[in-house]
């Protein structure tokens, strides 16, 4: 079974990604990381940055089982990882056949977030979101794209067509 992550940004497109890659490959799984709760989850991410960003302080023990349980029930040709981590976290790592980093521009995930998790949410509360995005979110963002990129095997441009996205992906995956 080929194991493959797929990171990026909250709103990079992960999700998106993962989803039509496993319509496309057969024998096709995937896991999503946001399904998941994990002890060690990060609530403040302005005082996880000052300590050092350390993605092991995430207990990912539950994602960890789910991909030996794939692994082991032998009927997957392709394991698809909607993960933000790629290489990054040891408890995953030796897993991962390959990773993808879907480099998607900041401002273009923002307005994917604010439009896919605040529909029905009031000006203020989009003005709060904004706020706290320039004073301590963004600062995690650019350290994602900082390091995760940077381990990444191969880099997709996150601002080009969904369908040039999903062919480049599949290029890789089968080609690699």
């Amino acid at each position: 079974m080929k194991i493959i992550a797929i990171a990026a940004v909250t709103a990079g497109g992960k999700t998106t990604v993962v989803s039509a890659l496993k319509d496309r490959l057969p024998n096709a799984a995937s896991l999503h990381f946001d399904n998941y709760s994990f002890k060690g989850e990060v609530l403040d991410f302005s005082e996880w940055l000052s300590e050092g960003a350390d993605v092991n302080v995430w207990d990912l023990s539950p994602l960890k089982a789910d991909i030996e349980r794939m692994i082991s029930c032998g009927r997957y040709d392709f394991l698809l990882l909607d993960y933000p981590f790629g290489y990054q976290h040891d408890m995953i790592r030796d897993y991962l056949d390959c990773c993808i980093f879907i480099d998607t521009p900041l401002d273009i995930a923002m307005a994917r977030r604010v439009l896919r998790d605040m529909k029905e949410a009031a000006a203020d509360e989009i003005r709060c979101e904004m706020e706290t995005y320039l004073t301590s979110a963004r600062p995690a963002y650019t350290h994602m794209v900082k390091y995760h990129l940077s381990a990444s095997d191969n880099v997709i441009d996150g601002s080009k067509e969904l369908e040039d996205i999903i062919s480049e992906a599949m290029d890789i995956i089968l080609n690699d």
